[in-house]
């Protein structure tokens, strides 16, 4: 039988979708990319915008002639919108058998079994765990024979629950995974020919500090993974600032793996909006922040996410934000209008601001961070860097050569061209020294140094 994934949402959905789709293999099913021939539909979601959960009934509404064709057809939704919604999913949409939350993804292979051998059956996998659910370390080298970067979550959850975030409901409070099976991992995965991790947590800096931890901080963690054999990048998300630690910050500097990049949210440059979000810090910690971080690592990539129109968010505020994007000068950022998100305490805040004025001051923010993105851009113009080659470009420049994508340390897209002669030269996951040559709108374009 053959199963089809489609994934909307973090890091986090990519990298349980991916142990699916191992899963699901190693059980001698077969991966299709095209969803009108499968036998199985999943699709996993976000919801901590409104977004995704609007692309999730579309993409339903979309499949169904596939399930009118074939009534046989087994489909699933999982992840955020599914633990939002729960059984909620079967009222608007009945073809649906199988609804599974974040903590459910270990049981989805064996839920999918029973649903096949008894068709009437349908299933829900809510129920929040009160340990991090451990999945079986499933690693399939033909499905990694072209993915050089790997995902590997340490925890799941947050305990923060920010006004306006929606994961606390939909993941559950924060459970960290035991640092042996981590690392069990990593290895595993490394000497399958990965040659880049990236650690994943809705707040990696708290690893370890809630009761499940066995002793094993994030700092120690990171240390741990760097000094598996053949292990080329390091990278991680996301760092809450209210717990990032002088020693992580000191560690881009004393760590040849750790790649001088790092993910921190701002959401807002105000002090009053940063209180009623409940972010726990102020800009003037933030901005210390940025100072340790540059000091330990001047060419370090600084990418942020901000919400622009929060509840009672005034135009001075606003103000107070664009400035502080100004003084960092972030190298790319996530923006985005804020949407009420059901069951948060921002759902409840007023005053609501208009969706005109949403619209005019995220676009006033992104035209900013363009120029900003630009200029950061620039500084690697004529440089050489080392670039982790993902795969072929989708964009083949003429016959004589052959265009591949990958990325430099910071984690900006490079594409770059080879000779067709020279082709076999170039692998997935070989590091290549680019020479920049050109600078795009959101990547860059180099060429090969020998």
């Amino acid at each position: 039988m053959k199963f089809f994934i489609r994934t909307f949402g973090c890091q986090m959905n990519v990298a349980d979708s991916f142990w699916i789709s191992s899963s699901l293999v190693s059980k001698g099913f077969d991966m299709t990319y095209q969803e009108e021939e499968a036998d199985i539909i999943l699709v996993n979601t976000c919801s901590v915008r409104k977004k995704p959960e609007e692309k999730l009934y579309s993409f339903l509404g979309r499949i169904y002639p596939y399930f009118k064709k074939n009534p046989e057809l087994i489909v699933g939704v999982g992840g955020c919108v599914a633990q939002q919604l729960g059984e909620k999913i079967w009222k608007k949409f009945p073809f649906v058998r199988l609804i599974f939350g974040t903590d459910g993804i270990p049981y989805v292979p064996q839920s999918i079994n029973r649903l096949i051998s008894t068709p009437s059956l349908k299933i829900s996998l809510l129920d929040f765990k009160d340990f991090y659910p451990e999945r079986d370390i499933i690693i399939n080298e033909k499905l990694l024979s072209n993915h050089p970067i790997a995902y590997v979550n340490i925890m799941q959850g947050c305990d923060n629950f920010c006004a306006y975030c929606i994961v606390p409901y939909t993941r559950g409070r924060q459970k960290s995974r035991h640092s042996k099976k981590i690392l069990e991992e990593c290895r595993r995965l490394v000497d399958a020919g990965v040659k880049e991790i990236m650690l994943l947590g809705q707040n990696v800096n708290s690893y370890g500090k809630d009761k499940y931890g066995d002793g094993v901080s994030f700092e120690d963690l990171l240390i741990k993974v760097s000094k598996i054999p053949g292990l080329k990048r390091i990278r991680f998300t996301t760092s809450h600032p209210k717990d990032i630690s002088d020693k992580l910050i000191k560690l881009f500097g004393e760590l040849d793996n750790l790649c001088p990049a790092i993910h921190l949210p701002l959401q807002a440059g105000s002090n009053r909006i940063l209180k009623l979000m409940g972010r726990k810090y102020l800009k003037e910690d933030y901005l210390k922040i940025i100072d340790k971080l540059r000091k330990v690592r001047e060419d370090i990539v600084i990418t942020t996410d901000l919400i622009v129109g929060f509840p009672g968010e005034k135009e001075e505020d606003f103000r107070e934000t664009l400035d502080v994007i100004k003084r960092v000068e972030f190298d790319s950022s996530f923006s985005f209008k804020y949407s009420d998100r059901p069951g948060t305490r921002a759902e409840k805040m007023e005053p609501k601001v208009v969706e005109e004025v949403k619209s005019k001051r995220l676009k006033v923010l992104q035209n900013i961070q363009d120029e900003l993105t630009l200029k950061s851009m620039n500084k690697l113009y004529n440089q050489t860097v080392e670039v982790l080659v993902e795969g072929m470009s989708s964009k083949q420049r003429d016959e004589t050569t052959v265009s591949f994508k990958g990325r430099e340390p910071g984690g900006r897209i490079v594409n770059f061209l080879v000779n067709k002669e020279i082709v076999p030269t170039i692998s997935v996951g070989s590091i290549v020294n680019i020479k920049i040559t050109e600078i795009k709108k959101h990547s860059l374009f180099g060429e090969v140094r020998r």
